[in-house]
């Protein structure tokens, strides 16, 4: 047990997300400062004791219209280095949206695995331990850090939130593709524990190449149900529309989409007015910035702190 005193910071980028952790938490953030000088250049330090505490920093890693992936990712960097030099006992790095967690593999000669790198600079600057929240790969994730990981799945987030609305009805979980089936099989059987009921299951053939995705078969029976496409993150909505169309094709009666982290590429404006979905259901790990105002109503935003509040409890209560 951790008796160590708990200070949670939020870096201002992610100040509205880290201020809602806090309230989960029952405590005030932690008081810290981030200057920018003329150059580019910026600097982050702590306003208040930190030695021998447990630090918890969230920074959501999302590039934005004021900072790109890099530059939040390098602050984040900076500032955790700047607390394990106060003399913190362990500095944790809460991570909503992981910036290049999807890059894990080699899928061409020579490719880098910047997953990997990223974890190799959190390590540098003495991270002790990370938190990432719905990660494209778990696998990938855990294999690229040496220190201590804690990944926080949203498949009871999800669910919760879906449970009434389809209570009554034949459902099933459609993952848009093969490497996504244990995401939406965690979110079936989330949802199958809510309803009382059998959810199926089902998924997308896939394949992508040079940017160029193909892949067309569907497995899995979606006839005369509502279909609940799941996947980790939703970019220009390209995938999920060729999952919904598939769907509609198999005769789904209706057609959901369901992500954690909703980046919205270009506003994503296919996914807003196209007739194959019923709606889209996102976290607040990235917030709906690329979105127009006139198409929110097809988005429904759902609070990860309280997910978040619990892994940091759990990590804090942990050795």
């Amino acid at each position: 047990m951790d008796h160590s005193p708990l200070s949670l910071f939020g870096l201002y980028s992610s100040r509205a997300l880290a201020e809602r952790v806090a309230e989960r938490l029952e405590i005030s953030l932690a008081q810290h400062e981030e200057r920018n000088f003329e150059d580019g250049e910026h600097k982050a330090r702590p306003l208040q004791e930190v030695r021998g505490h447990d630090a918890f920093v969230l920074a959501t890693m999302h590039g934005d219209v004021a900072e790109s992936a890099n530059d939040k990712l390098c602050r984040a960097l900076f500032f955790c280095g700047a607390l394990k030099d106060a003399g913190a006992a362990r500095v944790t790095a809460v991570t909503p949206y992981l910036c290049y967690a999807r890059k894990d593999r080699r899928t061409k000669p020579n490719d880098p695995i910047t997953t990997r790198y990223v974890a190799a600079l959190f390590e540098a600057v003495g991270v002790d331990r990370v938190i990432a929240m719905e990660v494209h790969n778990i696998a990938a994730f855990e294999n690229a850090f040496r220190c201590p990981t804690w990944h926080v799945d949203s498949a009871m987030l999800l669910a919760t939130q879906f449970a009434p609305l389809l209570r009554g009805k034949n459902v099933v979980a459609v993952s848009p593709d093969a490497g996504g089936a244990k995401r939406a099989e965690q979110f079936r059987q989330a949802l199958e524990h809510l309803l009382g009921a059998d959810v199926g299951s089902a998924y997308m053939e896939k394949y992508r190449s040079s940017g160029i995705v193909t892949g067309t078969l569907l497995a899995g029976d979606v006839r005369g149900k509502v279909a609940v496409i799941i996947d980790d993150l939703i970019s220009t909505g390209g995938t999920l529309l060729r999952a919904a169309q598939a769907c509609r094709d198999a005769g789904a009666t209706a057609v959901h989409a369901a992500a954690t982290h909703g980046l919205f590429i270009g506003g994503a404006p296919e996914l807003f007015t196209s007739p194959l979905l019923d709606g889209i259901t996102v976290s607040n790990t990235v917030p709906p910035f690329r979105v127009r105002s006139d198409a929110t109503d097809r988005l429904t935003i759902l609070d990860a702190s309280e997910t978040l509040a619990r892994a940091i409890v759990a990590c804090h209560g942990g050795s």
